[in-house]
């Protein structure tokens, strides 16, 4: 007997019935705004990530040397991967590029609540635009897809912030902190205690005394984004607050704007991120980590070998991730339990009309099953209830001899006959009360 792997999970029938529908839910939005799919590989060369982020990302990789000696991981995430797309046929592709795409992730991190070593995403991403309604078309998708999936609109919401406007504020306090560390520690400044915190901003540079100014900036920033420009004037922090201005106007627009909350401690940890970013949270406290997040990498293209080229997105999971966990906590994640339409049950040797039958229901896009296991009628009566079945076709030779099939509605235990030559006839989804 073996066991799976620490940080990995089975989905049964049931469980993948919900998630599929948190799957189709969420790409049914995407595709309404306009988004296309891709689909892209499970492996790339490690040399992508180290550039990226630096030789310390190789401890959260599933990485190996393959069989021809290259070194190669597991995409822990989509968006180096869709830049070396979008450089790859960048002349030939129509801007702007809106792609999405499903698929799983691997990282190797430490395993908690909502928080796997394999996880599903959906990632939305926006090329060629660097104009606010493009930052605001990603929270508009964000925002729909949580109302879809049955969140009512005060149980969430977005913490907007700007990297330069961090970016800037801290340099305003000395030009040579180390802005990218920096960052990573607001970034954490919600996981870890003020004097870590604290800490870590000294870590990059900051006095204790400019650590704590700095802080409290970022509160006054929250309150009032015009009260950073009363305090600090430089042309780069104008520039950034207007921009977060401009987005958070044109999410007014885009039927948003009431999701979205000012949050200056919001940073987004990776290095490339360089605008707006945002993070969606549980308001009523069940999940308190991030549910998931996103923003503007603009200068990511170009660090690929590519032509300049603004981008912005978002990266919902959608398995193994805490989006599903918040949709259970919530009580609007999708009943895990399969469905069926028909059960076409067979008793004696009746299996053409059986199969006709069978085939007719599929035709019309219906879920149809029927006995493969030579079960008797009571097995074949508990295996129908145990798919969920909603109406099963009784095929007897009994029946047949009066050209007829039987049909018993699962819910009530009503049942009653048609005649075997109309059915389903040209009904596509033919009921009890049809022929009752």
């Amino acid at each position: 007997m073996y066991d799976r792997l620490k940080g990995f999970k089975d989905f049964y029938p049931g469980e993948m019935a919900a998630r599929r529908e948190v799957i189709d839910t969420t790409e049914s939005v995407a595709r309404r705004y306009g988004f296309r799919e891709i689909a892209t590989p499970a492996l790339e060369d490690v040399e992508m990530y180290v550039d990226k982020s630096g030789e310390g990302i190789v401890e959260e990789l599933y990485n190996f040397t393959d069989k021809g000696g290259r070194e190669v991981s597991l995409t822990p995430e989509l968006t180096p991967t869709v830049a070396r797309m979008v450089v790859a046929r960048s002349q030939a592709l129509s801007k702007p590029i809106k792609w999405f795409s499903t698929r799983p992730f691997w990282r190797y991190e430490q395993v908690q609540q909502g928080r796997f070593r394999e996880f599903y995403q959906t990632n939305v991403d926006i090329f060629g635009s660097a104009e606010p309604e493009a930052d605001a078309e990603i929270l508009a998708f964000a925002g729909d897809t949580l109302t879809e999936l049955g969140l009512p609109a005060s149980e969430f919401e977005f913490r907007v912030s700007h990297r330069d406007i961090l970016g800037e504020l801290l340099r305003s306090f000395d030009e040579d902190v180390d802005v990218p560390e920096a960052i990573r520690a607001v970034d954490k400044s919600e996981k870890v205690d003020r004097a870590e915190y604290l800490g870590l901003l000294a870590d990059a540079g900051l006095s204790i005394e400019d650590a704590e100014a700095f802080d409290d900036l970022l509160a006054a920033g929250n309150e009032d984004l015009d009260a950073l420009l009363a305090e600090v004037d430089r042309p780069t922090l104008t520039d950034a607050v207007e921009n977060l201005k401009a987005v958070l106007d044109a999410a007014e627009d885009f039927g948003v704007r009431e999701h979205c909350t000012v949050s200056l401690r919001t940073a987004r940890g990776l290095d490339y991120y360089t605008g707006v970013v945002f993070e969606c949270f549980d308001t009523k406290g069940r999940v308190s980590r991030a549910i998931f997040g996103g923003g503007r990498y603009d200068d990511l293209i170009e660090s690929f070998g590519g032509q300049p080229t603004p981008a912005v997105g978002v990266a919902p999971g959608v398995m193994n991730s805490t989006l599903p966990l918040l949709l259970s906590e919530a009580g609007v994640l999708p009943e895990e339990a399969v469905s069926t339409d028909y059960y076409v049950l067979t008793v004696g040797d009746t299996r053409d009309v059986a199969s006709r039958v069978a085939r007719d229901l599929r035709a019309s896009g219906n879920v149809v099953e029927t006995d493969v296991s030579d079960r008797s009628f009571g097995a074949q009566m508990g295996y129908a209830d145990s798919i969920n079945a909603e109406t099963v076709v009784i095929v007897g030779e009994q029946d047949l001899e009066n050209d007829e099939v039987t049909i018993k509605e699962m819910a009530s235990g009503d049942q009653t006959t048609a005649p075997v030559d109309d059915f389903p006839g040209e009904r596509e989804r033919p009921r009890y009360e049809d022929f009752a």
